[in-house]
């Protein structure tokens, strides 16, 4: 009783707090309310019997992405911010279709068949740990595309890095004026 109260609550919790994240004017508290989200997902995760990726929901997003966004919240300027046109026009009518899209999301819902899929049953996963499962899947029978996923990470890093180059390499004419201001001051 108490792990599906628990679990009633981190879901109320997190779609609270993933509403105010898109809806509050302060960035800073948008990135706090992603926060809140984060760790209730970590509480989501424990009630799942999943403690590794509670371990993991809390380190990686938690501690550096959300680290990472406050980083960009605070080397952007807020005041030369751009104001584009929206998606949806009227507000309600993004509403409406938001409303929609819940309405065909929970009438797919009885669709959905629980049962156990694939090798691991519960007990395989109960003798062998959840951390030790989940690094035989992900490295043998998964490989291939975590391999994949590291790649494409690497290109959008290599990527921003020539980016972020550029944008430095273009801001001058090639000369730096130091040097030659520090000569002629020596030479006079």
């Amino acid at each position: 009783m108490f792990l599906q109260l628990f679990f009633a609550y981190c879901a109320l919790m997190i779609v609270a707090s993933g509403l105010l994240a898109i809806s509050l004017r302060n960035p800073v508290h948008c990135v706090l309310m992603v926060l809140v989200l984060f760790f209730h997902m970590a509480g989501l995760y424990l009630t799942l019997n999943a403690e590794f990726l509670a371990a993991v929901q809390i380190i990686v997003y938690a501690g550096a992405i959300l680290v990472l966004y406050l980083f960009v919240l605070f080397l952007v300027s807020l005041r030369e911010e751009l104001h584009l046109n929206g998606f949806v026009p009227n507000a309600w009518l993004g509403r409406i279709i938001a409303a929609g899209l819940a309405v065909l999301l929970l009438a797919i819902i009885p669709a959905f068949i629980l049962g156990e899929k694939g090798e691991w049953t519960v007990e395989a996963v109960r003798q062998v740990t959840h951390t030790k499962a989940l690094g035989q899947e992900l490295f043998t029978t998964y490989l291939l595309p975590f391999e994949i996923a590291g790649l494409i990470l690497l290109v959008a890093l290599i990527g921003g890095l020539v980016l972020a180059r550029r944008d430095q390499a273009g801001s001058g004419d090639g000369v730096d004026p130091e040097p030659a201001t520090i000569g002629k001051e020596v030479s006079q």
